[in-house]
This record gives structure tokens, C-alpha cells and sequence, in this order.
């Protein structure tokens, strides 16, 4: 039971490992500081923020079309679209959707079926080791809850206000930051043979096995977003932290009434009590 609480603690702290952005970080036998993380005054943020839709459209896009073709969603189902307070399309859109994809169905007559939007998102490789086969070797993680495992690191006393602002949008900002944080490696470091150089990733030296997946002009959008690496950035980083927490607002409003509620009972209380002894000698 030890050995396998010991190993379990051990696999823990790999993990744990690569999700720290920023800081000092060695590599190639010298020691480098990557730039603080960028903090994005996200839509969702603070106590009444909420999801912004056409960002969160925005997102899904950059998701559909870049993203999907490494990055499952295993918790994901096309339903989920057509939700208030998320991307809201329409339930015709999400039919539409569901149809165009392929989904592997053994109890189907033919082994598979157009999909419904019941059905999970179709993930991208049939297996893990075919993921890993085509990825050098690694599993690209999967996109379900990966807001909520990813943070950004701040100096003392900065995170003293997190609790005060109800700042929680520490993924969101750690996964803006790695996809606009694509460079050439610092003079003196070398970047092994499939590995590329990030400013904000701290895991492995400043290098990790996911090329720059987005580029300026990748996705056509409609409407006047700029289509630039910065924008897409923050557009598929609000997505993620939309699939990772899609009842954010809502748990928001039951918060704030649940407090709202704790404070008026708490002065009730207190008149009462006031009532009750008014009139005894103390």
C-alpha cells in the first residue's frame, strides 16, 4: 500500500512539474528568467464577470480548426454548444454540427454513425500510442479540464489580493501566455531535436515537444477580430476555461445570493438577539 501511495505522490510531482509558467527555469547548464506572465483582463473575471459569446465562438473555431487535430475533449459533447451563458448556438447549428463528424459506434450495423449532439467530441487518434506515434512521443493533453489544472506563478504580495477579486482565471492566463510565448531560444541554450522554445513554459528548460500551432491570418473570422496570434490566443484560452467550468456564472450568482443571504440573516440574528435581552438586567 506504501509503494503505491509513494508512487502515486511521485507521478503527482512529475505532473506537477510542467504546470509552472514563467520564473527561473535551467537549461543548456545556465540559468534563464522568462518574462512574468501576462495577466488578461478577461470578460469572466472577478465576482459578476461572465463568458463574453462571441469570444467564446471565436474560440471554438480556433479549437475546431487548429487545435482538434492533436487535443481530445473527452468531457465535451456537442450539446454543450447550445448552452446559455456559453457559445449559445442554435440547436439546429449543434445538429449540423454533430452530423458532419464521424463517430465510432461498435453497435452501430456499420461500426460507425454520423454523430448527434449526445455524443462526445470525436477524438483526434483511435489510441494513446497512436497520439504519442504522432506527436514524438508524447500524449498532447487532453483539452476537458486543462484550465483548471494550469496556472500562472505571482510574486508576494500580489497574490494577496487573489482573494479579494476572486481571481481565478489563472489558467486561461497560463494558456495565453504559452501559445504567444513562441521564441528563439536565449543565447547559449540549445533546444533539442523536436522540442521548441517558449518564454512561459517552465516544465522541461523552456522547451516543449508542441510546435507553435498558431500563426497570424490561420483562422478566417467573421466580424472585425483581428486575426492575429495575440487574439486567437485569447479567444481559444477563454474557450478552454468556458469547457473546463461552463456553470462559472451561474455558481458566480449562487455565491453572491448565498452571501448576500448570510449577512442579512446575520443582522437578524443579531436584532433578535438584541429584542430578546433588551430586558434583562446584565
Amino acid at each position: 500500500m506504501m509503494k503505491k501511495l509513494n508512487s502515486l505522490i511521485g507521478a503527482a510531482l512529475i505532473a506537477a512539474s510542467g504546470l509552472v509558467a514563467g520564473g527561473a527555469y535551467a537549461a543548456g547548464g545556465g540559468e534563464h528568467h522568462g518574462p512574468e506572465a501576462k495577466l488578461i483582463d478577461w470578460t469572466f473575471g472577478g465576482v459578476f464577470g461572465t463568458y463574453d459569446k462571441a469570444q467564446l465562438q471565436r474560440g471554438f473555431q480556433v479549437f475546431q480548426e487548429v487545435c482538434s487535430s492533436c487535443h481530445g475533449a473527452e468531457l465535451f459533447s456537442f450539446r454543450m454548444l447550445s448552452k446559455e451563458g456559453g457559445t449559445e448556438y442554435s440547436e439546429e447549428q449543434v445538429k449540423a454540427l454533430a452530423a458532419s463528424y464521424t463517430i465510432q459506434d461498435p453497435e452501430h450495423i456499420d461500426g460507425e454513425r454520423s454523430g448527434v449532439p449526445a455524443d462526445k467530441w470525436p477524438s483526434p487518434f483511435e489510441t494513446v500510442q497512436d497520439a504519442k506515434d504522432a506527436n514524438g512521443g508524447v500524449m498532447p493533453p487532453d483539452f476537458s479540464v486543462l484550465a483548471k489544472a494550469r496556472n500562472v506563478p505571482q510574486k508576494f504580495p500580489n497574490w494577496i489580493g487573489n482573494y479579494f477579486t476572486a481571481y481565478q482565471e489563472g489558467g486561461a492566463d497560463y494558456i495565453y501566455n504559452l501559445l504567444v510565448g513562441y521564441n528563439e531560444a536565449p543565447e547559449g541554450v540549445e533546444v533539442g531535436p523536436g522540442t521548441y522554445w517558449n518564454d512561459h513554459f517552465h516544465g522541461t528548460g523552456g522547451t516543449l515537444a508542441m510546435a507553435q500551432p498558431i500563426y497570424d491570418e490561420m483562422v478566417d473570422y467573421e466580424g472585425a477580430a483581428p486575426e492575429t496570434v495575440d487574439q486567437y490566443a485569447k479567444d481559444v484560452a477563454a474557450f478552454m476555461m468556458w469547457l473546463a467550468e461552463p456553470d462559472m456564472t451561474s455558481r458566480k450568482a449562487l455565491g453572491f445570493n448565498v452571501i448576500m443571504f448570510l449577512f442579512l440573516f446575520a443582522g437578524m440574528m443579531y436584532m433578535v438577539k438584541r429584542k430578546l435581552w433588551s430586558k434583562v438586567d446584565h
